[in-house]
């Protein structure tokens, strides 16, 4: 069956409309216990700071309880962290209440299997198949327990600290902290205080709506500013639910997901224990995949979202791929994307090698990349239709060894995306202009 609710990263929307009420909520807690827990167990219960999150815990809360499963609620924790805390208490399953980098009128319901996992689409499946039956209500001494376990977040705190390699600390390291008012905005401050390190936190004052609201990894403007204005060495900035991660160096200059990736795959490349190859995605800027190439590191390309990244690294045997907006994944050390892992690594390759994040990543020359969204009327594949696959060809030929193109059709839009990387910005917008052009008057003929 096609799933109506889940999308890639769970079921988000906008609070207030559907499926994101209080009843659907109530609804789909109710269809998970019975789908991911028919025996019984406990569930675990996170969130990040959206305002809204108070009530949907309520409402899932309400739903286990009722179908007789325990309930654990942990409060705002990263969504990694859910992840990690879900086998850590030997949970059925755990959920996270968040829509991640979107703003506080958006909100979301993830799911987690007992080892921590996303959901197969199996599971899902089976989830919005139950939905179609009214919520369980269990007698009395059927019923779950709901218990708070805040305080155990050190759990997740002394786990992030666990990954770095012995011997390293951040001990005389000044490091600006952004959590984007969201879900990090504890934990985040004291694993790096633990380690060490002097911190500046910024975005670190929730209020319910203020959630990526001009901070986090989506705008690290404030960010770049504030690291070389209180002189720190190096910035991080994480999104509203903690599994992307931006850095910013001494320069204010930000450092996206291509340029952590190779500060990460590099270093362990030269040190021996890189498992497999590097996973990017089909935005992953070329000069990532040259670089690597170039040091003999395989690159591989997945399917835009952590979730194909992840099956990607599984089907060839690597542990360590990730995004270009930050969404780093190293399986060695987590099941899913974690910012503060992530970062973690980064700042242990500072340490051992003694050099800047500026000087990591000048080894990385970047290709400069023009992209243009075309507005269709209704979805088509581009590929399918002869004139524009032709321009594809005769356009990647004219590109080959120097650079590349991307043309595809958004998952979540009615957009067609046309990205065309080069080293020289302006012949690479001619070449995305180009080609957006014969996208559009396509476009007007598909009825």
């Amino acid at each position: 069956m096609s799933r109506i609710y889940f999308g890639t990263d769970g079921i988000r929307g906008k609070v207030g409309q559907a499926p994101l009420t209080v009843d659907f909520v109530l609804r789909l807690a109710s269809a998970a216990a019975r789908a991911l827990a028919p025996q019984g167990g406990s569930v675990l219960i996170g969130k990040d700071t959206r305002l809204s999150g108070y009530m949907f815990e309520a409402a899932l809360e309400a739903g286990f309880v009722a179908a007789g499963l325990d309930v654990r609620l942990i409060g705002p924790l990263p969504t990694p962290g859910i992840a990690f805390m879900t086998r850590h208490f030997g949970c059925r399953f755990g959920v996270v209440i968040s829509a991640s980098h979107n703003p506080y009128y958006d909100n979301g319901i993830k799911f987690f299997d007992a080892e921590g996992g996303k959901l197969s689409d199996e599971a899902e499946e089976r989830i919005e198949a139950e939905l179609e039956k009214p919520p369980t209500t269990r007698e009395s001494r059927a019923l779950g327990r709901a218990s708070r376990v805040d305080k155990t977040r050190k759990a997740y705190q002394d786990f992030c600290i666990s990954t770095l390699p012995p011997g390293i600390t951040l001990e005389g390291m000044k490091i600006v902290i952004d959590c984007a008012h969201g879900a990090g905005y504890k934990v985040a401050p004291r694993i790096l205080t633990d380690l060490g390190a002097e911190i500046v936190p910024i975005g670190c004052s929730p209020n319910g709506r203020n959630i990526n609201d001009g901070c986090g990894s989506t705008a690290p403007h404030l960010l770049q500013l504030t690291v070389p204005g209180v002189k720190a060495q190096v910035g991080i900035a994480l999104d509203g639910d903690g599994d992307r991660l931006v850095m910013v160096d001494h320069l204010g200059r930000k450092v996206d997901g291509d340029q952590l990736l190779f500060v990460i795959a590099t270093a362990r490349h030269a040190a021996g224990t890189l498992q497999g190859p590097v996973v990017g995605t089909l935005m992953s800027n070329y000069g990532l995949e040259r670089a690597l190439r170039e040091r003999g590191i395989e690159f591989h390309r997945a399917a835009v979202g952590d979730r194909y990244v992840l099956a990607k690294l599984r089907e060839t045997g690597g542990v360590l791929g990730g995004e270009t907006s930050g969404h780093l994944l190293t399986l060695d050390h987590a099941t899913t994307g974690d910012a503060m892992v992530a970062a973690l690594q980064v700042l242990a390759v500072m340490r051992s090698t003694g050099a800047s994040l500026a000087e990591l990543t000048s080894a990385l020359p970047l290709l400069a990349q023009h992209s243009v969204n075309v507005k269709v009327a209704r979805r088509f594949d581009p590929y399918a239709v002869p004139r524009v696959s032709d321009a594809v060809s005769e356009m990647s030929r004219a590109l080959e060894g120097r650079g590349r193109l991307v043309l595809r059709a958004s998952g979540t839009e009615l957009l067609i995306r046309v990205m065309v990387e080069l080293e020289d910005a302006e012949e690479a917008k001619q070449h995305a202009e180009q080609l957006a052009r014969i996208v559009r008057d396509v476009a007007a003929e598909v009825k």
